[in-house]
């Protein structure tokens, strides 16, 4: 077998289904705002844990990192994902690390205070209106949102879908169980 039949023996999610028409396939590559819900269960577990963690994902492509198995409304992911999220004010995602993608965060509305971690150096930083920042894979990660309304994040990861992200060992939601 050569490499061109392997090549086109592989369905990938942004390939047309054969016998469908393109308006059809197309359809199925839009995800409308008025479509989507915010899902404030997908990381309810930190929320019980804490109040403060309490926050909520708008899934467009792809699942995310957040450990949602499922979502049958989201455009397939081939190489990343996107979400919305919003973090309410005085709350925060709590310190994680992706080992395996970099993410990025686009701050739409809002003031966060990100704060990254790696090999004991620490850096802080001010997000606002428009910023984005990519943190690569290995660096954890904490947005505390220190404004006064909302905050709303565009949230992308580097792959189709990424290992579920871990703790810090000696923060206490490293011994909890998702579900």
């Amino acid at each position: 077998m050569n490499d061109l039949t392997e090549q086109q023996q592989i369905r990938r999610s942004w390939d047309q289904p054969e016998g469908t028409s393109f308006e059809a396939w197309m359809n199925t590559r839009i995800a409308r705002f008025s479509t989507r819900r915010y899902d404030w269960n997908a990381l309810k577990f930190q929320a019980d844990h804490d109040p403060k963690y309490r926050r909520a994902q708008m899934r467009y492509i792809g699942t995310g990192g957040t450990g949602v198995a499922n979502d049958s409304s989201v455009i397939p992911s081939e190489h990343f994902t996107f979400s919305t999220m919003i973090i309410p004010a005085g709350h925060e995602g709590p310190p994680h690390l992706h080992v395996d993608v970099e993410e990025v965060f686009f701050v739409l509305r809002g003031k966060l205070k990100l704060i990254l971690e790696k090999d004991g150096e620490r850096y802080e930083a001010i997000l606002t209106e428009r910023d984005v920042v990519s943190i690569p894979p290995g660096v954890y990660r904490e947005e505390i949102n220190v404004g006064e309304e909302d905050a709303l994040m565009c949230v992308m990861l580097g792959a189709q879908k990424p290992i579920t992200p871990t703790y810090p060992p000696d923060h206490p939601l490293a011994s909890i169980k998702r579900g």
